[in-house]
Order: structure tokens, then C-alpha cells, then sequence
């Protein structure tokens, strides 16, 4: 089995159209297949990729890539707009193109999508737990100051003599 890092696999996705991507030159490069015979494959299945398994990316798109992303492996003079296949995109690939090599990459780059996933799940409930801190440190806050304003209020009171209740024995000299 091929090893490849978590890295190399993890610069080769992108967010695009609110969805993480792969491009189908860096499915190949992984797989060990050209482009083309990629290519081919999906032609032949293309009823086993719906649109929420691949899109072909538009010239804006490719152009935003190049521009965020110096690791994109997107000519500039190529003719063909990028092909960008999904999590479940990149699973059906590997099973149209029935490699042991496509199949195995393929098993690292699901457990990542899922790292990522549960990566992004983690921080979402980070990010709540904050949001219920401070709607609680807020009303906390709020009953301190009122704690606060009673205690200065108490303080700041004039202390008042009291007279003692009782007998009052006059002292004679």
C-alpha cells in the first residue's frame, strides 16, 4: 500500500461552493493514473457521479484557486476546466477506476475528510460552550454589580448613634 502523507492529501483539498473539494488532476497524481484515463472512467460511469459527487468548476473558480492557493496543480494554459469530485465523489472513483492503489489511497482520504469533519464538529462545540459562558458570565456580572451597589450603598451609609434600651443608672459624684 501506497503511503501518503496526511499533509499532501490534506493541501490537495479545497473549499469550493461551501464544499470540500478534490480536483481531479490531484485524484490521478494520487491514484497513479494520467488525467485523461481518469477522465475516461468517469465517462464511462458517469451515471454513478450526480451532481453532488462532481462539478466541473468555472473559470472564475479556477482562476480564485490559483490565486489563493500556490499548491494547485491547475495550468494556466490548460483548455479543460478542472473536474472537482466530493467526499463520496473521491469514494466512487476509487471504485470505477478498481485499483488496489486507487482503492487504498482512496481509505486515507475518506479518514481524513472524517478528521476534518469531526475537526470542525469539535469546534463548533467549543464555540458554543463560549457562548453559553458568556451569556452566563453576563447575567453573572450583572447580579455582582447589583451585589456590589449593595454593598457600597451600606457603606456608604452615615453610621447613626443608637441609644442603648435598658436601665440608664446616673452616676452621682
Amino acid at each position: 500500500m501506497p503511503f501518503i502523507s496526511e499533509e499532501t492529501i490534506t493541501q490537495k483539498i479545497y473549499l469550493i461552493r461551501g464544499q470540500k473539494i478534490m480536483l481531479d488532476r490531484d485524484l490521478a497524481e494520487l491514484y497513479g493514473v494520467e488525467n485523461k484515463r481518469l477522465g475516461e472512467q468517469v465517462k464511462r460511469n458517469i451515471n454513478k457521479f450526480p451532481e453532488d459527487f462532481m462539478f466541473q468548476l468555472s473559470k472564475k473558480e479556477v482562476d480564485d484557486l490559483r490565486s489563493h492557493f500556490a499548491t494547485t496543480n491547475i495550468s494556466s494554459k490548460s483548455r479543460v476546466l478542472p473536474t472537482a469530485f466530493t467526499e463520496h465523489g473521491v469514494l466512487m472513483l476509487a471504485n470505477v477506476l478498481n485499483s488496489e492503489r486507487a482503492s487504498n489511497v482512496s481509505i486515507q482520504i475518506i479518514r481524513i475528510f472524517t478528521k476534518m469533519r469531526e475537526l470542525i464538529v469539535t469546534q463548533k462545540d467549543i464555540l458554543l460552550k463560549i457562548e453559553q459562558l458568556e451569556r452566563k458570565g453576563i447575567s453573572h456580572d450583572q447580579s455582582i454589580k447589583q451585589i456590589f451597589q449593595a454593598l457600597k450603598q451600606l457603606i456608604g451609609q452615615p453610621s447613626q448613634t443608637i441609644e442603648q434600651i435598658g436601665f440608664k443608672i446616673k452616676k452621682s459624684n
